[in-house]
């Protein structure tokens, strides 16, 4: 049976991590004493939403969660510290934590770990995440005991609203655009000098066109969209930053 522990302490169990190709072995008292941590928990590493939506969002959030009197964000999963590390690489997930429960010691000591024998996984933990302060545990959001992975309530968004409702979250920025073309340079200059992080999608010739007029209803480059919101040329961009 799932629980949520709040108001108990973290279970005390030491983390085996492989760092700079040494072992090093991490306690929960190192993790959460005298902090205010983020824990997220998922199945597995590398798993579907796990990889593209649950640890990706938490890193992006990051910032948000700092401000927000948040000192480390944790992802635990039932894996060894070698899966785990390269996970974090490919995700480039720089602002978490990786604790590598592969004992499930953790997971069980929370009562969240479950059998997923039919997907060939033995003893996984249930997706969940938590606010713990100075190692109690004030918040969990425990996915519900349905079929499957279930993904409503354990995610990053949900998190920083409990936390602060009003948290100003980074914007979503992408710039469409083209090699060697000086007004896609401009804009990029423009958005970097105003700190926003943007994700840059540069199209060749060939599907160029086609996309554009798709997504913006324009053909040129470069095209800029922030939070879904069509801004679009450099020059629109300079116009909207001139406000």
């Amino acid at each position: 049976m799932l629980s949520n522990h709040e108001g108990q302490r973290v279970p005390n169990v030491t983390f085996h991590i492989r760092e700079n190709n040494e072992w090093k072995d991490v306690t929960t008292e190192q993790l959460f004493q005298g902090k205010n941590v983020v824990v997220f928990s998922l199945p597995g590493a590398f798993t579907p939403t796990c990889s593209s939506t649950h640890l990706p969002r938490y890193n992006e959030l990051a910032p948000a969660f700092f401000e927000n009197g948040i000192d480390a964000i944790l992802c635990v999963s039932v894996n060894d510290t070698f899966v785990m590390n390269e996970w974090a690489q490919d995700q480039e997930a720089q602002n978490i934590v990786m604790v590598p429960d592969g004992n499930g010691e953790f997971t069980a000591g929370m009562n969240m770990l479950v059998d997923k024998s039919e997907l060939g996984f033995g003893k996984r933990s249930w997706r969940y995440s938590m606010l713990v302060r100075d190692g109690v545990v004030e918040k969990v959001f425990v996915e519900p005991q349905e079929p499957g992975d279930p993904f409503k309530v354990s995610d990053a968004d949900t998190m920083l609203d409990y936390l602060n409702p009003k948290a100003k979250k980074p914007d979503q920025v992408v710039v469409f655009t083209k090699v060697g073309c000086p007004h896609c340079a401009r804009a990029k200059a423009l958005l970097t000098d105003r700190g926003y992080n943007f994700v840059e999608v540069p199209l060749d010739n060939t599907i160029r066109g086609k996309v554009l007029g798709a997504v913006s209803g324009k053909m040129t480059a470069p095209q800029v969209f922030i939070n879904g919101e069509l801004i679009g040329s450099a020059d629109d961009l300079e116009t909207r930053f001139a406000r």
